[in-house]
């Protein structure tokens, strides 16, 4: 899961090269005096030690590498293509998630540095499907699950350094429903985020923070859980795998032979559900064949090396 806007200020500052329309059209627009459309094209890749991401580990508290695409127009229209490396242990038979996106981001003239965004983005997962979903060898736990493909819808204001966005899921909350043992379809499950970029007077640093609220619209069915054969700690409280989650750091932008784009961040992240997404919890077991747990919400500290072109 990806593209808050604190997720692309952790990866790179964006600096990008642009390409315009044809020269006799660039005349036209000088003519009339309005201002020409420009697109900009930036490729950005990314090493981060352990991919967090809305407070939850996807990559197992293992290193993992991103990388992706944004097209942005002077109008404000944007959307990209966004890959990183995850674990198979929490997606069975994917090894990479793919996000799409795209939106469009505006200004409120009322109030200088007053702005807005409004977008839609796409999880993919390929290869990977609940009917892979294999906890300690059974592999026909959940034979009529469908992917855990998602889809968001989101909007979002922005005051100079400070950032504030809604997402809303289109269909089922990562493939939750009734098939896949929750009590019920997880559709119109929402992430509330708050986000600060604060530019530092010292060295080029950015100081981050980051609060956020899950909320799925749906409950684990314990009895559909017991009979797969997964056990919950009696620690696990009501199967609800909502929390709070944090993240606080410094990010710095410099050059490396006079080559700009390059940023570098060490945050400390978490969440509050250690009953859930812990190593005895539901959403901290494997669900690819073996015994393995993580606490995959746990306290950490995290570090980033990314560069956009």
């Amino acid at each position: 899961m990806r593209k808050s806007l604190l997720s692309l200020a952790v990866l790179s500052a964006l600096a990008t090269p642009s390409f315009v329309y044809a020269a006799e059209e660039a005349a036209e627009a000088a003519v009339t005096k309005e201002p020409e459309p420009t697109w900009s094209l930036t490729t950005n890749i990314g090493f981060v030690s352990d991919y967090y991401t809305r407070g939850v580990s996807q990559s197992w508290h293992k290193p993992a590498v991103q990388g992706g695409f944004d097209l942005t127009h002077s109008s404000g229209f944007y959307a990209g293509v966004w890959g990183s490396s995850v674990t198979p242990n929490t997606f069975p038979d994917a090894s990479v998630e793919i996000d799409l996106y795209a939106g469009y981001n505006g200004s409120i003239t009322a109030v200088e540095g007053l702005g807005y965004t409004v977008g839609a983005i796409g999880y993919f997962y390929p290869g990977g499907s609940w009917k892979k979903y294999n906890y300690l060898g059974d592999a026909n736990q959940t034979p009529e699950g469908g992917r855990w493909n998602t889809y968001e819808a989101n909007a979002g204001l922005s005051y100079k350094w400070l950032s504030a966005k809604a997402s809303v899921t289109l269909g089922d909350w990562f493939g939750a429903e009734k098939k896949t043992g929750w009590d019920g379809g997880t559709s119109g499950s929402t992430y509330l985020e708050l986000n600060a970029a604060y530019p530092l007077p010292w060295w080029n640093l950015t100081l981050i923070g980051h609060v956020g609220h899950l909320n799925v619209a749906g409950k684990l069915n314990k009895d559909y859980v017991s009979s797969s054969g997964f056990q919950p700690s009696a620690t696990t409280e009501s199967g609800n795998p909502d929390y709070t989650d944090y993240k606080v750091g410094l990010s710095k932008a410099f050059k490396i032979a006079n080559a700009d784009g390059w940023n570098a961040g060490v945050y400390y992240v978490g969440n509050t559900n250690g009953s859930y997404w812990g190593s005895k919890g539901y959403g901290g077991a494997s669900f690819n064949g073996s015994s393995q747990t993580k606490d995959l919400g746990a306290d950490r500290v995290i570090v980033t090396l990314g560069r956009t072109f």
